[in-house]
């Protein structure tokens, strides 16, 4: 199982490591130390902390103004597996995303929960936001 410092997490949460910290201190998602001492975060913890966080909107900091881009690093929630197709949820941030797609790409890609991914998007409509 993959595990992310407190760093990593921060960047796939979009949020700063600072922010990232706190929530560990105060015991919102559990850590564990490796040889080195370091702070790592379980990727099965990672992937649930994410979604908890994006359905409750716990995010402490604003959002900063930007035009939309079209990668979405973030954390592996959910595979699905069926016989020719499956589906993938990655939480990037507050942003949510499914792909449906070959269960061949799934394996090809190793692809399991806890997870990093990047979700890329295609699209011919382009939606800027400024809040």
């Amino acid at each position: 199982m993959q595990s992310y410092t407190i760093g990593q997490a921060a960047r796939l949460l979009g949020v700063s490591p600072d922010t990232a910290r706190r929530w560990a201190d105060a015991g919102r998602v559990a850590t564990h130390r490796d040889d080195s001492g370091r702070r790592l975060i379980d990727g099965r913890d990672l992937a649930a902390f994410s979604v908890e966080l994006a359905r409750t909107g716990g995010g402490e900091e604003a959002p900063s103004y930007t035009s939309v881009r079209n990668a979405f690093p973030g954390i592996v929630t959910a595979v699905k597996l069926g016989d020719v197709a499956a589906q993938v949820e990655i939480q990037a941030g507050p942003h949510r995303l499914v792909s449906l797609l070959t269960r061949e790409a799934v394996e090809e890609l190793g692809l399991e929960v806890g997870m990093e991914a990047t979700a890329r998007v295609k699209s011919t409509n382009v939606h800027i936001d400024r809040t």
